[in-house]
């Protein structure tokens, strides 16, 4: 299999403006395809929700894991592109969306990470993947 080169997400339109004109600098999500991620690697940014499709990238400078998306501000400060507010948003709606449960134990509770990032550039024109993007995000390979 070919190597892996970095990482896309989808970050809905409204979110895109504050990587590009905004500075921010840091992207925080629950911890989904990260394991064979490593600093110097690529994130693209996909655009969901409206003019979908590869709108830009950044090298990855650092990760960070960890159980509470809301350390990331004591961490990074203002450069994380959601506001604590949205972030505990999430976590509320990610906690009502763990469905009728089939065991009886409590759900695995997923971390999260947060991706420094660096040389963020917009691209000139919207690219179509040529794979879909699916919420978790996918690996890019070479």
């Amino acid at each position: 299999m070919s190597e892996i080169t970095g990482v896309t997400f989808p970050v809905p339109k409204h979110y895109m403006k504050r990587f590009f004109k905004d500075g921010k600098t840091v992207f925080i999500k629950p911890a989904t395809v990260f394991k064979d991620l490593r600093s110097g690697m690529k994130l693209v940014f996909y655009q969901s929700h409206e003019d979908t499709g590869y709108v830009g990238e950044a090298t990855i400078k650092r990760i960070v894991i960890d159980n509470d998306p809301l350390a990331f501000f004591a961490t990074f400060g203002d450069a994380v592109f959601l506001t604590r507010e949205e972030a505990r948003a999430y976590v509320e709606n990610q906690e009502r969306w763990q469905g009728v449960r089939v065991r009886k134990e409590a759900p695995r509770k997923r971390p999260w990470m947060a991706l420094e990032l660096e040389d963020i550039r917009k691209y000139d024109t919207v690219k179509k993947p040529e794979r879909f993007v699916p919420v978790g995000g996918r690996y890019l390979r070479e």
